[in-house]
């Protein structure tokens, strides 16, 4: 497997990530939520949870996981070295959280559904979000929906956020820094083969039945979705989707969309130069809280904000019809 010593997280961002933040930063109530999160939110009770209810991946304990996950922190150069947690629970999920501490969870049924190089890339991915600091950000987006909708107004001010287009923003950014951490797993990887065939078992993937299924026809249906968006109407469909229209914002793009962006990355000379070690480097401060050598355009930002709002006023349209008496 590659290593990237020296590594930065601008090497690898994702533009449409670097967007998405700085338009969530710009959207009215950012610096409200931002500056509660840091007044109220405490990170210890969250460690003292998972110490309590996980078990600690080590030399002991899941060793094999753990030596696996110490390969992925030397490639992607990441110091100091997180906290890796399994989690009893049956449904196939991971994430990472944590800034004073970073750790990533791992849920065992994950474990029990991927094989050995699927896992690596999960780690890797994870890993990816740490590396670009994404932890922070979502772990404030996380709190501010609990505060909002829990709290109100009461008493932190927030609960007329749910109703902004900051919400909107904040998922945006969400979805977008996946494909940041994609990136990750592809630099760790160095194979595009077991990513896709992850993202096809996070998909729809069967212990039972898994041997039926074609990567190659997972492909196809990839391609298939992206033919969607030659008409209007299934762009429209797609956002009211991820963005509450059946009831939840979803926090991460379909598979298939991410199989599209990664598919093009790794054919791309950007990803070859990295890998040739042609990359942005950090110095001794380390690869966390890293800025990128220019911001975003400000023209494609402010448009981005608009079309969020947009979309928004459409969604607002499109729910009080169905409220309305027929």
């Amino acid at each position: 497997m590659p290593t990237y010593p020296g590594l930065s997280s601008e090497a690898f961002k994702h533009p449409l990530d670097r967007q998405a933040e700085e338009t969530l930063r710009s959207v009215p109530g950012f610096d409200l939520v931002a500056k509660s999160f840091v007044e109220y939110f405490y990170e210890r009770p969250q460690l003292i949870y998972l110490m309590g209810n996980n078990i600690k991946v080590g030399p002991r304990q899941y060793s094999t996981l753990y030596g696996i996950f110490r390969e992925c922190v030397r490639d992607l150069d990441i110091h100091p070295e997180p906290i890796l947690y399994v989690n009893q629970n049956p449904f196939v999920n991971s994430y990472a959280l944590g800034h004073e501490q970073p750790y990533i969870v791992i849920n065992t049924e994950l474990l029990d559904l991927l094989d050995e190089a699927e896992i690596r890339t999960v780690i890797a991915h994870e890993l990816g979000h740490i590396k670009c600091d994404h932890t922070l950000l979502i772990q404030m987006a996380i709190w501010a929906m609990g505060a909002a909708s829990l709290l109100g107004e009461l008493t932190f001010g927030l609960g007329n956020l749910i109703s902004t287009g900051l919400i909107y923003a904040f998922y945006e950014w969400r979805r977008k820094a996946e494909l940041s951490a994609d990136r990750a797993a592809m630099l760790v990887m160095d194979d595009l083969k077991p990513i896709m065939q992850t993202m096809m078992k996070l998909a729809g993937g069967s212990q039972k039945f898994g041997h039926e299924c074609s990567l190659d026809e997972f492909i196809r249906q990839a391609d298939s979705y992206q033919e969607l968006d030659r008409e209007s109407l299934n762009q429209l469909y797609k956002f009211l989707i991820y963005n509450g229209g059946n009831s939840a914002f979803l926090t991460h793009p379909f598979p298939v969309e991410r199989l599209h962006y990664l598919r093009d990355w790794a054919n791309s000379t950007e990803y070859q130069q990295i890998r040739h070690g042609n990359y942005q480097r950090v110095g001794a401060e380390g690869a966390i809280d890293v800025k990128a050598k220019e911001s975003p355009n400000k023209e494609e930002v402010d448009a981005l904000r608009r079309q969020i709002e947009q979309l928004q006023a459409e969604i607002d349209r499109i729910r009080s019809q169905k409220r309305s008496p027929e």
